[in-house]
């Protein structure tokens, strides 16, 4: 049985912003890594996307040195059994996203935290990125400082 409590970040699909949030996190968790673990999953899987992550994710991860499978996973279909598993649960864009979890886990719309990363339409990767990292920092310290690692 896994004793990690999950941490799941959700964008559009599951190829660049949850991806990138998900793996940040796992590789600076630090102090938190005993506790907790973090997956990203997608509203809607997109068609266009090639391969199994963004580049400019694997761009920055290998620029970064954060550690990374080589042969990252595909991007995964959010399901209801995702959000019932996560002890925290985290929209990278309010606007493009509390729509869809209205739409698609309406019951769940009001327990998803939402943070402001929007899509390459809205905002370039780099600075994307950057937020995302900020983001996930900020959140590493919320939960050292609220004892979220604390059996």
């Amino acid at each position: 049985m896994d004793e990690h409590r999950k941490l799941l970040f959700i964008c559009t699909g599951n190829y660049y912003r949850s991806r990138y949030a998900e793996l940040c996190f796992n590789a600076r968790g630090g102090a938190l890594a005993a506790d907790w673990r973090a997956e990203s999953r997608g509203f809607r899987l997109g068609p266009a996307n090639v391969g199994p992550i963004a580049p400019c994710v694997l761009e920055r991860l290998t620029a970064r040195a954060v550690p990374h499978p080589p042969a990252s996973r595909f991007p995964l279909q959010l399901h209801e059994q995702d959000l019932i598993g996560a002890a925290r649960i985290i929209a990278l864009d309010e606007d493009e996203h509390r729509p869809l979890a209205r739409t698609l886990f309406p019951p769940w719309s009001g327990r998803i935290a939402y943070w402001r990363i929007p899509d390459l339409d809205r905002l370039g990767s780099e600075a994307a990125l950057d937020a995302i990292e900020r983001e996930v920092e900020r959140l590493i310290q919320d939960l050292l400082q609220s004892g979220a690692s604390a059996p």
